[in-house]
């Protein structure tokens, strides 16, 4: 039996026995069997991390768990070259970006354990000298925790890390498709010591094993990352308890090209927002708004890069981008180009599965990119998840922001240009949760990332990324009691 499910400190098998054999995208090999939890594991997993919460002793210790957040950073640089294989393999990803990812993830680690604690709350002035009024900060109790599969343990980091600082406890089902870093960061955690009860894995479907961190009642937060449906479904799910909860839902990100910007460094820069882990990103730059008098060049230029672009598996050293997921979203974004095409968009390149040679036995759909389209088109409108990229154009200030602002998403957005006035002027009115100028794709673990409109709810990363795992609570203390007076006493 597979024990990897990981419930009040102990490593355990599904209990009703189930497994799922997890495959790589890039060559369709098995990279492992894990074990698949049923809804029945997850409430065990919620009861132990319920019963954690309630004895006190993990949020009692702030100075603890940051040092213990510190470790938790050491050794995932210690033990880097073991977690990115394991990444990408899971995901088809290239072994390089895996390696920049498992940084990016030990600094997460390394900012909420330096901050942990530091917030010491703040007096209130109640104008009279006989009352001490406090606000402070309480951990929220019980975080459920669903991550998606195009960034495994970035995304987990993302919300294990600030709920640990807050002193929460947690129940993480990752995504299904790619559990082996969420396993071997809590086989860190199991080895640092973390309480029994304080941090539970859970492995397997969302619709079996995810579902009761939404509804259950002794869950305190939910927290997901994924696609808009399903995060509808969770704040459905969610609103029966009236729990906290924080989405994360994709965008449909504009990067926006004035004539005046850097011409090289732009399509350099929109090749690495569209194109990067196959647009398997929810910030990918999927939307080029580019000026009208530029267009046909800026076009030109990126068709002829993404012709060239060497696509491969995660450890060949001449691969620049790798596979997709799996051979269902390969479909699904065969379908989402088919359907672009119908509407009356142009394929400029690709548009269609890479098979030559070793690539046959993976997913892989080469890059490509659409001009000739319309505001409207669900290929302007909907998030394709995969290595497509569309043309938009502009003649004015107003018709960039408008073209840019005009989708339901608002995750992120990039603007390219020279003139400093206008790229503030610009970011100032895009309608997105960052804003890169002259930039696109980088962050900061002390930034806040996340979404406006139907992006989503809440943030991650930076200090209100750590408040989504609190709560706040006024504390008004009277040193002088005395009788009010208020009601007379006529006994």
């Amino acid at each position: 039996m597979s024990n990897t499910l990981y419930i009040n400190g102990r490593w355990v098998p599904a209990s009703e026995g189930g497994t799922r054999t997890i495959v790589c995208p890039a060559d369709g090999t098995e990279v492992g069997v894990v074990a698949e939890a049923t809804s029945a594991d997850t409430e065990s997993a919620i009861a132990a991390a319920r019963a954690a919460f309630d004895d006190g002793a993990w949020q009692s210790t702030a100075p603890e768990r940051g040092d213990f957040l510190l470790d938790v950073a050491r050794r995932l640089r210690e033990r880097k070259d073991e977690f990115a294989r394991a990444e990408s393999l899971d995901t088809g990803k290239r072994l390089v970006e895996s390696e920049l990812d498992m940084d990016d993830i030990a600094a997460c680690f390394q900012y909420y354990g330096k901050i942990a604690g530091q917030d010491a709350g703040r007096e209130v002035d109640a104008g009279d000298p006989n009352v001490s009024s406090r606000v402070v900060t309480e951990p929220v109790g019980v975080c459920g925790m669903i991550t998606p599969w195009n960034y495994p343990l970035l995304q987990v980091a993302w919300k294990v890390a600030p709920a640990l600082a807050a002193g929460n406890t947690f129940v993480l089902k990752p995504a299904e498709l790619t559990p082996h870093t969420a396993i071997l960061l809590m086989d860190i955690l199991d080895e640092l010591g973390l309480p029994a009860g304080v941090g539970n894995l859970v492995l397997g479907a969302g619709a079996e094993a995810g579902a009761p961190l939404s509804s259950h009642p002794d869950v305190d937060l939910i927290s997901f990352t994924g696609g808009l449906v399903t995060g509808r479904k969770i704040a459905a799910a969610a609103a029966a308890t009236v729990k906290k909860i924080a989405l994360e839902l994709g965008g449909k990100n504009p990067n926006v090209v004035f004539a005046d910007a850097d011409f090289d460094a732009a399509v350099d820069n929109a090749l690495n927002g569209a194109f990067v882990h196959s647009g398997q990103v929810c910030s990918a730059g999927s939307r080029i708004v580019v000026e009208e008098s530029i267009a046909e060049e800026f076009t030109a230029e990126l068709v002829r890069r993404a012709e060239k672009i060497r696509i491969g598996g995660p450890f060949d050293e001449n691969a620049e981008t790798g596979a997709l997921i799996s051979e269902q979203h390969r479909q699904k974004v065969t379908d989402y180009v088919k359907a672009g095409v119908e509407e009356g968009a142009r394929i400029r390149c690709g548009g269609e599965w890479a098979t030559e040679g070793d690539l046959a036995q993976g997913y892989y759909y080469k890059p490509t990119v659409i001009d000739q389209v319309r505001r409207g088109m669900s290929v302007v409108r909907d998030e394709a998840f995969g290595p497509v990229v569309t043309i938009e154009t502009f003649t004015t200030e107003d018709e960039a922001v408008a073209t840019a602002n005009d989708t339901f998403y608002g995750l992120a957005g990039a603007v390219w240009t020279n003139d400093a006035g206008r790229a503030e002027r610009i970011a100032s009115r895009l309608r997105h949760g960052t804003i890169w100028i002259n930039d696109f794709h980088p962050y900061l673990p002390q930034a806040e990332w996340g979404g406006m409109k139907q992006s989503g709810i809440g943030r991650e990363l930076g200090l209100h990324g750590l408040g989504e795992y609190q709560e706040t609570k006024h504390i008004y203390h009277n040193t002088a009691p005395a009788v009010t007076g208020w009601f007379g006493d006529d006994q």
